[in-house]
């Protein structure tokens, strides 16, 4: 019954020839499964498998009325804003009556600047690291 089932996650990424980026998004995926106790699947567009079809494939098999596609991908680029919902729509057809959603990408998500900042922080080490003659009041601008 669809309002008993959850849906089914699929984290959609470009895909890469390296099988440890790949890998990575598969961890996300699971990590995705356990923090949303939804199934969750890492889908990938090419260079790696599974493609978007044999996931949403896969989703149907196990009982999913509905699937969440989270695109692994920080702007709305032309695999976002034009292949993406292709592929769904493709998928659509193939399963009328499963329902498909499609969630934004990482792009203008507030919490994204957060983790930038921690980024070049980590690079840089924290503002207390630096020298005191870096500005006019001793301080950091990190």
């Amino acid at each position: 019954m669809p309002g008993t089932v959850p849906p089914t996650i699929i984290l959609f990424a470009h895909g890469s020839s390296v099988a440890e980026a790949n890998e990575a998004v598969a961890r996300v995926a699971r990590e995705l499964a356990a923090r949303s106790r939804c199934p969750a699947i890492a889908a990938f567009l090419e260079k790696a498998h599974p493609d978007l079809a044999s996931a949403i494939a896969q989703a149907v098999r196990a009982g999913a009325f509905r699937v969440i596609i989270v695109p692994y991908f920080l702007t709305m680029g032309i695999h976002i804003s034009k292949d993406l919902p292709e592929l769904a729509r493709q998928q659509q057809a193939l399963f009328p009556g499963l329902d498909v959603k499609i969630a934004l990408p990482m792009e203008g998500h507030p919490l994204l600047l957060e983790v930038l900042l921690d980024r070049m922080i980590a690079a840089v080490g924290a503002p207390e690291d630096t020298p005191e003659d870096s500005g006019s009041t001793g301080k950091s601008a990190l």
